[in-house]
């Protein structure tokens, strides 16, 4: 794990944290900044499905139930993700929330929070769960933050919940496994994450490694870098840290 945090800490401007699981050891193995709090722009929508995930487990509603009157973002890819679900104005809660973490749906988001009481509502209840984790409507304001180590602990529990109940936890797990951002030398099936991103910021939550046997989970943030759009090296140093996550992953397979 020291090659990765020796990466990473190439990224000399800005603030950045990281902290990586594992399922093997049950236990975090590389923590840096964990309670670094981060604009989560996309990556919000792991808080969102977590709660509704809840609320499935405690009764109040049912997977099945039916969301209407739904609208995909046209700046997403849902059309070329799900084009079977183009057209519809409506979607079972189970596929609505799985539409908004591969998509990054910001639309479908919106219309599972009002189906779901509200965003002021949603917000109370995940702050119940995690105190450092505040949601709101637009993903790209910046209260709309969480901390590394509460945003890692969602991970672990959908993780764990998939394990032990995956008919709870899959419309999530679903959403997660269909991304299609892809880092070359690793295997697309051996990264399965949600990312989030801003001008000057970066958020990765994910799984790496083989899903079924003993992946890393990881929380990554970085933010007041300099602009994304000009600068793309904290980008490529991001990437290269991922590469040399898969390497460890590896590792602690063959030990």
């Amino acid at each position: 794990m020291q090659k990765v945090l020796e990466k990473l800490i190439e990224i000399e401007s800005g603030e950045l944290g990281i902290i990586i699981y594992s399922h093997l050891k049950q236990d975090i193995v590389l923590a840096l900044n964990k309670s670094l709090s981060v604009p989560l722009a996309s990556a919000a929508k792991v808080a969102i499905a977590f709660y509704i995930a809840k609320l499935v487990e405690e009764r109040h509603y049912k997977w099945s139930d039916i969301v209407e009157n739904v609208i995909f973002n046209p700046e997403e890819d849902s059309n070329e993700v799900y084009p079977h679900f183009q057209n519809r104005e409506s979607l079972a809660l189970q596929d609505a929330v799985e539409v908004m973490i591969a998509c990054h749906d910001s639309f479908i988001a919106n219309r599972i929070v009002e189906f779901s009481g509200g965003w002021e509502k949603v917000n109370q209840k995940i702050k119940s769960y995690f105190k450092n984790i505040n949601i709101i409507q637009n993903p790209r304001d910046l209260d709309n933050n969480g901390d590394l180590s509460q945003m890692l602990e969602i991970l672990r529990l959908i993780f764990q919940g998939y394990k032990t109940n995956p008919e709870l936890w899959s419309p999530i797990i679903k959403g997660i496994v269909r991304q299609r951002d892809e880092i070359e030398g690793i295997p697309s099936h051996f990264l399965n994450h949600m990312t989030g991103g801003l001008v000057n910021v970066v958020v990765d939550i994910g799984i790496i490694g083989e899903f079924s046997q003993n992946p890393l989970l990881y929380v990554l943030g970085a933010k007041n870098l300099p602009d994304r759009y000009n600068d793309k090296f904290a980008d490529e140093i991001i990437i290269e840290a991922m590469k040399l996550l898969y390497v460890e992953y590896c590792n602690q397979e063959a030990e």
